[in-house]
This record gives C-alpha cells, structure tokens and sequence, in this order.
C-alpha cells in the first residue's frame, strides 16, 4: 500500500554519516520542522546500478541542499559493509566521497516497512521459515515534508535507475504547492506557470498554453 499522504514510518537503526562515522541510532526524526527529506533505497552495496545513483545524488547534493532537502540513502547492508564501500575509490568500484547518511537495515525491517522489500518470509512445506524473493530492497524513493508525511513515492524494479533530476522536479513542485498555494500541472517545471484548483484555472492554464 501506498505511504503518500500518511507519516513515514519511524527508524531507528545504525547509519554512516559524513562518509566516517559510525552512528547506531539514526532517526529521520532529527529532520522534524526544519527540512524535507528524500529518503531512498537501493538494493546492494558493491553492485553496479546503486554505485551510479549514490554518486548521482551527490553531485546533485549541493541543489537539494540549497532547498533545505537531505538525501539520504538505505540499504539491507549492515553499517560496516557501507563503511567499507564509502572508504574504497570510486575508480576501484567504490563510492568515496558520498559524505550524505547511508541507513544500515540489515534486519530488512525498514525497507520492509517502506514497503519496498524484494520478498517475503514464508514457510515451506517441511514448517522451515525461508526468504522467498530476494533479500534487498527495490529502488524506493520516498520525498518527506517537514512534518514527517510522504508527499511523493516511485519504486523502481531492481535493473532500473532512478532520474535524480525528476526528485528535484518533485522537490521545487511540492514546494511551489507549498507557498503558492496553487497546483503543478504535467510536465511542471520550476519557472513556468502553476494553476489553481479550480476548472476555471485549469481552463486559463489550457487556453494560455496551446500550442
């Protein structure tokens, strides 16, 4: 089921922040009345897609930070496995110099929450307990607001990459709505005409934009 419109669920779980350190109890709490936030998964460290959505980010990471947003990534990886992914080159297959927070969920309960993971457990016909699926987490990207509500969710299958570009699109969108007060029509994009919510502003915004 959808998170849009509802509170992100709550974690709190280790992470590695600025790239070094560490932390055994990150909460995107800390977010809470002073930023929005793009929460996102990705399936695997040392993979092959994830590596180039990671650094994509981070060469966008100055634009979302110009408009108050944190990125923040997750994976089903435990805290070490990100460390040592963070410390390795990026020539070596690594992702050195992403300083944003990477969430460790190894216990699968926050992209399972998220609703993003790739699979179940189940039993199988002997009573065991097995995983069925794979064990990771589907391409997520969750955009939270100041007051811990999703405002927009995509989930990727795990071969296909994400538009780093379409999250800030959503971003200056929502934060449009937000001082405006007015709606984002298709294909919105900052710097051109919104609309209000009524049939009379989706006919002016018709009328002025044929073509």
């Amino acid at each position: 089921m959808s998170l849009v419109g509802k509170k992100a669920p709550v974690i709190n779980t280790p992470a590695v922040i600025n790239g070094e350190e560490i932390v055994e109890n990150f909460s995107l709490d800390q977010y809470l009345g002073k930023k929005d936030v793009i929460f996102f998964f990705y399936p695997k460290d040392f993979t092959f897609v994830c590596p180039t959505e990671i650094i994509a980010f981070q060469e966008k990471l100055a634009e979302f930070e110009k408009r108050g947003v944190a990125v923040v990534g997750a994976s089903c990886d435990t805290e070490e496995t990100h460390l040592a992914w963070l410390s390795t080159p990026q020539e070596k297959g690594g992702i050195e110099g992403v300083n944003y927070p990477l969430v460790a969920d190894s216990s699968k309960t926050v992209a399972n929450n998220f609703g993003v993971l790739a699979g179940d457990w189940n039993y199988n016909e002997e009573g065991d307990l097995i995983f069925e699926g794979q064990p990771v987490a589907y391409r997520g990207t969750f955009f939270i607001d100041k007051e811990g509500v999703v405002r927009h969710e995509t989930i990727n299958d795990l071969p296909l990459g994400r538009n780093i570009d379409e999250m800030l699109r959503i971003v200056d969108a929502w934060q449009h709505v937000e001082k405006f007060g007015e709606v984002c029509p298709a294909n919105w994009e900052e710097g051109k005409s919104a609309m209000q919510a009524t049939k009379e502003g989706v006919s002016s915004y018709l009328a002025s934009n044929k073509k």
